[in-house]
């Protein structure tokens, strides 16, 4: 098999009360493990078998949808299962706090920034904070596209994610996704998104 199931580094229950246990269950070891088969039967046989994921996003428009949609599904959800923590969340620290404050003005305004690009993707995507061309920006795509896709209208380096279909929060939170963006910032993983930072600069 090109592609693994990522194992989680917490409990589905670590997560609660701001995502439950059920959705963590659902989510991880259905949908992102529906990904991660389909992804695998999509390029059995082709030279995309010895190709990172992020390779294969990087030239995404090349491939059939099969691989577009799966492909994006097992690195978006792989990224956001690092950038999500027990115990996350607060106001960022060391090098990224900088570059939020440089970028936004302060991470209230980059809050009030990734907020609105989460409630606004209109359907089922992602929003994003992105490295895109040495600066940080605010984005979002729709479905599972992400900004390493060469089909991107933001291209960059993902710092951070927030999963924004349905299935990611409706069990708990029905359809108010914009409480669902609220408890995300309790969340977030800032050690990793600082990790990812550096190596994207």
């Amino acid at each position: 098999m090109a592609f693994e199931l990522p194992k989680l580094n917490y409990e589905y229950t670590a997560l609660e009360p701001n995502i439950d246990a059920k959705t963590m269950e659902i989510h991880h070891s259905k949908h992102h493990n529906a990904y991660v088969t389909n992804l695998n039967l999509a390029v059995a046989g082709t030279d995309l078998e010895k190709q990172s994921i992020e390779e294969i996003c990087a030239h995404i428009s090349k491939h059939p949808a099969a691989v577009r949609n799966n492909g994006g599904g097992h690195y978006n959800h792989s990224l956001f299962w690092k950038v999500i923590t027990p115990n996350g969340g607060g106001v960022p620290t060391g090098n990224i706090a900088n570059a939020i404050n440089t970028a936004f003005g302060s991470y209230e305004k980059f809050k009030e920034d990734f907020t609105k690009a989460a409630t606004t993707r209109f359907g089922s995507g992602w929003a994003w904070l992105v490295v895109h061309d040495g600066n940080l920006v605010v984005t979002s795509t729709p479905n599972q596209d992400n900004p390493l896709m060469d089909i991107a209208d933001v291209k960059g380096t993902p710092l951070l994610g927030l999963d924004v279909w349905e299935h990611a929060y409706y069990l708990h939170y029905q359809n108010r996704r914009p409480e669902y963006i609220a408890s995300f910032f309790n969340l977030i993983n800032w050690a990793e998104v600082n990790e990812r930072f550096a190596k994207a600069k």
